[in-house]
């Protein structure tokens, strides 16, 4: 069924059919993630100005994804009937106008108000963008599709976080937050052109016994979801206190978090060469270079070189992470895209949110040393529900 808005369908082909849209969705999901996670880079520094200790800092990150976990669904069904296109430019449009909040704030108070806008904006972005990123393509190209499109949130790791990071602590963390409210508002520009409007189809028509198993599946791709992204969070909210920990010095974060997150390209190159083919195996593999590389930091800190090439490889394999997930959601054909997009979406939040907040409690408890540990552990029961539910995470796809 095509969307009343959408005039001419997007007739969906390979990924070099969709090179414009698709390119014009990894560059707003590189500016829709830094939104999100440029708090981790500068989280002392901001902690700093604003008077408040680095866990109530911390809670920018939690606060702005337990808003995205709660309201990415609802959002999702509220709007399913606008125009998917004029819908993503208005949520980059929201991200423009809470990082200028948050850069002229003056209060804590007010660069949480800021945050809420964003998490506003993130709460459909992302539901919208996996949809998206899945229509321009036909089914045989869908894991390599979003793996590109992923690859904009691991750009924002590799130089998103890192230069705000170092823009932040060389001139200020509201310079970088200014800065990043101008390349939200160009990237909306962009989008405007590239994109192609997309019809919303309609549900599959399948039968009550069929819609019930590929539920349970979806279910629980998107419960492992969470569990994942609650280790990875506990630990990576923290990161820059780590690394202060282990002797970095404050300017050697940013250039730190380059470095590892460059080497998390590897992993979303993987994925974009796996997930077509056995998508199973490599999630398995990714989760489980996530969970070695977490114990090495917990076994290396506070030496400081071992410390840094265990976060390398921990990072080397969250950069195949989202787009497993996301692909594995879709070809549950659990429900419709955007709907898919948004559980995907809210239990990836869930868990960011929840691991800001756990692994502020155990910094806060039994010390830093434990933090990751205790990420560990979650990748580690992830990799568990893999292993078991093997109907949801099929070795090859359907």
């Amino acid at each position: 069924m095509t969307s009343v808005h959408d005039t001419e369908a997007w007739q969906p082909g390979t990924v070099r059919d969709a090179a414009g849209g698709i390119a014009a969705l990894t560059i707003a999901t590189f500016l829709a993630l830094t939104t999100e996670m440029l708090p981790v880079g500068v989280l002392p520094a901001m902690s700093d100005e604003l008077g408040v200790t680095e866990s109530i800092a911390g809670l920018l990150v939690t606060v702005y994804a337990f808003m995205v976990a709660a309201l990415a669904l609802p959002l999702t069904l509220w709007t399913r009937r606008l125009p998917r296109k004029g819908l993503l430019l208005g949520t980059l449009a929201a991200y423009t106008a809470a990082n200028l909040v948050v850069a002229v704030a003056p209060t804590f108070a007010v660069v949480a108000a800021g945050r809420a806008i964003g998490g506003v904006a993130h709460a459909l972005f992302f539901s919208l963008s996996i949809a998206y990123g899945s229509r321009l393509v036909a089914p045989a190209f869908t894991g390599r599709a979003l793996a590109i499109v992923t690859a904009g949130a691991s750009a924002g790791f590799v130089l998103g976080v890192p230069l705000s990071t170092a823009l932040g602590t060389a001139v200020g963390w509201r310079v970088a937050f200014g800065v990043l409210a101008a390349g939200c508002a160009l990237t909306l520009l962009l989008v405007a052109v590239l994109l192609p409007a997309v019809p919303i189809e309609a549900p599959a028509d399948d039968s009550r016994t069929e819609r019930r198993t590929r539920r349970g599946r979806l279910a629980a791709v998107t419960a492992t979801n969470a569990l994942v992204y609650l280790g990875q969070y506990t630990v990576y909210t923290y990161v820059a206190v780590i690394l202060l920990a282990a002797g970095l010095g404050a300017a050697g974060v940013g250039p730190v978090l380059l470095g590892v997150g460059t080497v998390s390209l590897v992993g979303t190159w993987y994925a974009g060469v796996t997930l077509d083919r056995r998508p199973r195996s490599s999630l398995i593999l990714v989760l489980a270079v996530m969970v070695v590389g977490l114990l090495a930091i917990g076994a290396a800190f506070p030496a400081l070189g071992w410390v840094i090439a265990a976060t390398a490889v921990w990072g080397m394999g969250f950069g195949a992470v989202a787009s497993s997930f996301q692909t594995a959601a879709i070809r549950t054909r659990g429900a419709t895209p955007d709907v898919i997009g948004a559980l995907v979406n809210a239990t990836a939040n869930l868990g960011i949110g929840g691991g800001a907040a756990l692994g502020g409690l155990v910094l806060a408890g039994v010390g830093l040393g434990w933090v990751p540990y205790v990420g560990a552990a979650l990748v580690l029961a992830g990799i568990v529900v893999v292993v078991v539910a093997r109907r949801a995470f099929p070795a090859t796809p359907a």
